[in-house]
């Protein structure tokens, strides 16, 4: 089974075609060496508009029935930024040990990182993270959290995700 994991760039100014689609290219690169499973994205470049990230969440989870949707950018303070309240709007559950770790991992390379409002949920059967927008971010926030997804999915129905081992280690408890 080819696990469909949707990417969405958050950005006005990616989306315009006036940035180069960087942190979606980084989501797609750090996937690539995680996963040693099949998978396949579903991919959108959009802008920081509450209303479009809300129905492109709902579609990649309930339409295109992706089991992960990670988002990069909109996680900040400013006006514009309302990805995570896109993503409150449209899950079911909170699953806030993902900010909470990604915020803690961000800390030990700058300290703005207490200002990011990174979260993750869950819609149906569909765990989606929210990451920030920088490509070295996307990696170190990835990086800390990654361990956790597969399991997170297992337990939510979804395909079995096999890591590549020498690459990042999906974190099981061991059965019994």
């Amino acid at each position: 089974m080819v696990a469909r994991i949707g990417i969405i760039n958050v950005s006005d100014r990616a989306s315009q075609g006036i940035y180069e689609d960087l942190p979606g290219k980084a989501i797609v690169a750090a996937l690539s060496e995680y996963l040693k499973s099949p998978w396949e994205p579903e991919y959108a470049v959009i802008p920081d508009e509450q209303t479009l990230i809300e129905q492109t969440l709902i579609r990649m989870a309930d339409v295109r029935h992706c089991c992960l949707i990670i988002t990069s950018g909109g996680t900040g303070p400013a006006v514009r930024d309302v990805t995570p309240e896109a993503t409150e709007a449209v899950c079911h559950k909170m699953m806030p040990g993902f900010g909470e770790k990604m915020r803690q991992e961000s800390l030990k390379y700058v300290p703005t990182a207490i200002l990011s409002r990174q979260t993750a949920g869950i819609r149906n059967q569909t765990l989606i993270v929210n990451l920030p927008g920088k490509p070295k971010a996307i990696r170190q926030c990835l990086d800390a959290v990654f361990p956790a997804i597969p399991y997170c999915i297992d337990l939510l129905g979804g395909p079995f995700l096999e890591t590549q081992d020498e690459v990042i280690k999906a974190f099981r408890p061991p059965a019994g």
